[in-house]
């Protein structure tokens, strides 16, 4: 009996290392990934915001997050039963990032794709303003990292009041440009396309920042989209050299 209890101890010794290994460094992070609107440019409807809402939030997992700790919202949640995104309006979302930020601590991810103009993002019959947003954000991810995304016309509005330390920001346009690829028949806003694209090869959100820049000035180029939107990205100064602790985790999921 003591020989088997040995070996189950040495059992668990060796295989502890392997399960511990296999957290990842978002698998503690909340995220809220939201569709901002439904409307194309043209005033018609669109899959846009909503295709980019569902696929993000899938990318998400295939880079380390956990499924159960990413949900989703839309303007129109009950077009999408096999997603169940929750309704997006601005105290819903805090609601969301408050709780899940009480049980994934580790860190805080938001996504928003909608339209923008230079006084914030479109969220549903709201307008979802910078400083607004800041004060979610620190209120429901206080004393953590977080990355923000914001796919958006004149998104890089966003960036001044985000700006913390420990915070990475991704704008799909400069503070006074637009963004492109909100078009009826558009699969995706060009920001989202070009960051879905980017992230198989990726090492972190600093290269996959880098990666969308360059994806959006080759699209826009190719399409005679202009003037070019220039996606901005901004790294928190305590943030910038941990950053290759936090990358990617693109191993396979652990199987019993």
């Amino acid at each position: 009996m003591r020989g088997a209890a040995a070996v189950i101890g040495l059992l668990a010794l060796l295989l502890a290392p392997l399960s511990i290994a296999r957290a990842g460094p978002f698998s503690n992070w909340t995220a809220v990934v939201v569709a901002g609107d439904y409307h194309a440019h043209s005033g018609g409807p669109t899959e846009a915001f909503d295709n980019a809402r569902r696929d993000v939030s899938k990318a998400l997992v295939e880079l380390g997050f956990d499924k159960a700790a990413i949900q989703q919202f839309s303007v129109r949640p009950k077009r999408y039963p096999a997603d169940a995104p929750g309704s997006a309006d601005a105290r819903t979302l805090y609601d969301a990032l408050r709780v899940g930020a009480q049980t994934a601590k580790a860190g805080c991810l938001f996504y928003l794709s909608s339209h923008g103009s230079p006084d914030g993002a479109i969220l549903g019959e709201e307008l979802l303003r910078p400083h607004l947003l800041a004060a979610i954000l620190d209120d429901a991810c206080p004393n953590r990292p977080s990355v923000v995304v914001i796919s958006a016309c004149f998104s890089g509005v966003f960036i001044p009041p985000l700006q913390k330390s420990d915070r990475l920001i991704l704008t799909a346009a400069r503070p006074d440009r637009a963004s492109f690829g909100c078009g009826e028949s558009d699969e995706y806003p060009y920001f989202d396309a070009c960051f879905l694209a980017s992230v198989p090869d990726a090492h972190d959100f600093a290269a996959l920042g880098a990666r969308v820049q360059a994806c959006i000035a080759r699209r826009e180029k190719e399409t005679g989209a202009e003037p070019a939107s220039e996606p901005q990205v901004w790294i928190g100064p305590a943030l910038r050299p941990l950053l290759p602790l936090y990358a990617f985790d693109r191993s396979p999921p652990r199987t019993p």
